[in-house]
């Protein structure tokens, strides 16, 4: 199964699948797809269809006249096939009894089924189905309120069939589901579909941007893969069954979305889409477009399946909504949280609120003894007040104030007695203290928001360095592989070289060996011919002692001559030259007779050349080819070990990157997990922070009425209560 083993290979791209396509009966093996038939383009080309994994292409077989859905994979996708054979087998194993229509399309995976150029790739065979995409659908259907009511009934029935068996399809969205003539959906494209045979590995894709939660990263891949998506089909359909208008109002023409798109996902408070739908009279829109607001920012596994959802949704939207301006009401018990979040957040990531533990006395209660007295002294002070102005006693020290200042001493005293003026400070005192320890609200979510930007911004450089070390991984493995194979032809010339001058080496070994035969029979003959058994013309016994002295007794001790001119005598002498190189002196022997010696040697040389063998003997030349015959095995050898040593480079270059990859993801899936940590931890962050300021509001209303109260247990109003009490 070339396209799912071994090193990731370069795909074809559309257009050279639509070359080859010109040809089926020549590019398929498979019998159905053999010479069929493609749907072609008005140049007379296959139309193709593509995506950003792949093209499809329209073919009518030949032998059955079935129309198919072939998909062309232009991009590499791990594990291709052991994928496609999880989800093939987990729809096969579904009863079309028990879904809600028939959404689940066949298809069928075939390795190595169609060639383009020198190279065979998978495709996908699937069944063509006569329908049209939701958003095409909703140009010519969306005025028909029942009629796109109904959709949405069957969008949300399908998403429950998804959900009761535990498939998730990855990429939800306008273009993969289409609507059959009966109003029925087909749902398509099953590239990123998750199946629980698949749990644990990592997904191939992310989605259409429009449909994916902010939240969703490169490792979630799960049942729970499809949650906001649902939630965005289901909000845009529902809302335009309530309000036609919508489509034409927040919808562009061609546009790759419904009514929302990513943007207004990630920046809800200057969205002119989502407030649109956030102040839009009907309780049901607003509300759900608050709901798909919220779970913009939580983990998608704590995101509630819309099936289980809706028909609390529906049944809300039945009664008077419990938040202001349309939102969703706050379930019983939930501290303040929305309804659809019940049983979707941990109790420690959602503390119930508190409520002020203490409260300032409103007001002075039960009169005591002493109370009582400081009402009699009033009366009492004041007539003694007014007797002793009547008397005159007017000067210090004891003048008409007196009294009046006593009284005065006397209530304040009684007042400060009272309990109800100690409970009041020490209720104050507590709830500033309570509120105190609170962070402000304001502060605090600016905080949320600044760490949130900075973690989203390290997620996304995260999201894009994994793929791009991904890339520097392949790249750097691909091109140790072309360095090996540089190092491997290059010496494989080099060694084709020296295998291709062998026979060269073998001529030049043969001749070699003749001219050293020949040229040792030739010194083995002047070797037998003795100057003093034979002397040359004018060489005497003297002379032939002499030359004899110098080493040259045979014709085989010297090879010639060389004059010399004497300046003494003004004459031409003669030395000889011996088969060592050097040069001898003989007395006697002028260049005359050094003339003699040579021309004797000569003649012996041109007889001995004469009688000399012609070729090898079988032995001799054998000796020879055996020797070069071993020289080319060993040649042979050192190539064959080149393809050896280059085979353990590209083994052990293939395990370098395998070891750097898996060591990426595991980082990766750490970093992912932690990621995801985190985002939980934002999301009690923000829980936390809506109750804290709840909490916030409360406490601070409850020290202003504190303060109230305290002023309620002012000195007149002690007066006022003395005499009249209250």
């Amino acid at each position: 199964m070339g396209s799912t083993t071994g090193p990731r290979r370069q795909f074809p791209s559309g257009a050279d699948y639509a070359e080859a396509l010109q040809h089926t009966q020549l590019c398929f093996r498979h019998p159905e797809l053999q010479g069929a038939r493609p749907e072609l383009t008005k140049l007379g080309l296959p139309r193709a269809i593509s995506g950003a994994f792949a093209s499809v292409f329209s073919l009518t077989s030949a032998s059955s006249g079935q129309r198919y859905a072939v998909k062309c994979f232009t991009r590499h996708v791990p594990d291709q096939e052991r994928r496609y054979e999880a989800i093939s087998s987990r729809l096969a194993q579904l009863d079309p009894a028990e879904l809600s229509q028939p959404w689940n399309l066949g298809f069928e995976y075939l390795a190595d089924a169609i060639s383009v150029g020198r190279d065979r790739y998978p495709v996908l065979k699937m069944e063509w189905v006569e329908a049209v995409t939701l958003s095409s659908w909703l140009d010519d259907n969306h005025t028909h309120r029942f009629a796109v009511d109904r959709l949405v009934d069957r969008f949300e029935a399908l998403t429950r069939d998804l959900a009761t068996h535990e498939i998730a399809h990855g990429d939800l969205q306008h273009g993969n589901l289409l609507v059959a003539s009966d109003d029925t959906l087909r749902l398509v494209d099953y590239d990123g579909m998750y199946v629980p045979a698949l749990a644990g590995m990592g997904g191939t894709e992310r989605g259409h941007r429009n449909y994916q939660s902010p939240m969703r990263g490169n490792d979630d891949f799960g049942a729970a893969l499809d949650r906001f998506s649902a939630w965005v089909i289901f909000l845009s359909l529902k809302a335009i069954a309530s309000d036609p208008t919508l489509w034409n109002r927040l919808h562009e023409p061609s546009g790759e979305f419904l009514l929302l798109t990513e943007d207004d996902f990630k920046n809800s408070g200057g969205s002119t889409r989502l407030q649109t739908l956030l102040a839009h009279p009907d309780r049901t829109v607003s509300g759900l477009a608050d709901q798909v607001r919220s779970l913009a920012f939580q983990p998608l596994d704590v995101l509630p399946p819309l099936a289980a959802a809706v028909p609390r949704q529906r049944a809300a939207a039945t009664t008077t909504s419990a938040v202001s301006g349309g939102g969703t009401a706050a379930a019983p018990g939930t501290g303040g949280l929305p309804g659809w979040m019940a049983g979707h957040v941990s109790p420690q990531a959602t503390p119930t609120p508190t409520v002020p533990s203490v409260t300032a006395p409103d007001g002075f209660h039960t009169r005591t003894l002493l109370d009582v007295a400081t009402a009699v002294l009033w009366p009492l002070m004041l007539v003694a007040t007014v007797l002793m102005f009547v008397a005159g006693f007017s000067a210090p020290p004891i003048g008409p104030g007196v009294p009046v200042l006593v009284a005065i001493a006397l209530t304040a005293f009684a007042r400060g007695r009272r309990a109800e003026r100690a409970q009041a400070r020490a209720a104050l005192a507590e709830l500033t203290n309570e509120l105190a320890q609170l962070d402000d609200p304001v502060k605090a979510a600016e905080k949320l928001r600044k760490d949130r930007a900075k973690f989203d911004g390290a997620e996304a450089k995260r999201a894009a360095d994994y793929p791009r070390a991904q890339g520097k991984l392949t790249a750097r493995y691909h091109a140790e592989l072309k360095e090996v194979e540089k190092r491997k032809i290059r010496k494989q010339r080099d060694i084709d070289k020296k295998i291709d001058g062998l026979s060269e080496e073998l001529r030049r070994a043969l001749a070699k060996a003749l001219t050293d035969k020949q040229a040792a029979y030739v010194r083995d003959q002047l070797s037998r011919r003795l100057i003093a058994q034979s002397p040359p013309h004018g060489i005497g016994p003297k002379l032939a002692a002499r030359l004899a002295a110098k080493g040259i007794r045979t014709a085989a001790d010297f090879t010639g001559y060389r004059p010399v001119q004497n300046t003494q005598y003004n004459s031409t002498g003669a030395v000889l030259v011996l088969s060592s190189g050097r040069v001898v002196d003989v007395h006697g022997i002028g260049e005359a007779k050094a003339i003699a010696l040579d021309v004797w040697r000569r003649d012996l040389v041109a007889a001995a050349e004469a009688r000399q063998p012609k070729a090898l003997d079988a032995s001799e030349r054998q000796s020879i080819e055996q020797a070069v015959a071993s020289r080319r095995v060993q040649l042979t050898a050192q190539r064959k070990a080149v393809e050896s040593e280059t085979d353990a480079s590209r083994a052990k270059a293939r395990k370098q990157m395998e070891d750097d990859q898996k060591r990426l993801t595991r980082e990766n899936t750490v970093a992912g997990d932690q990621a995801r940590q985190q985002q939980q931890e934002f999301s009690r962050r923000a829980v936390a922070l809506q109750q804290n300021s709840a909490l916030h509001g409360t406490l601070s209303a409850s020290v202003e009425a504190a303060k109230l109260r305290q002023r309620g247990l002012s000195f007149a109003c002690y007066l006022r209560f003395l005499y009249i009490d209250r």
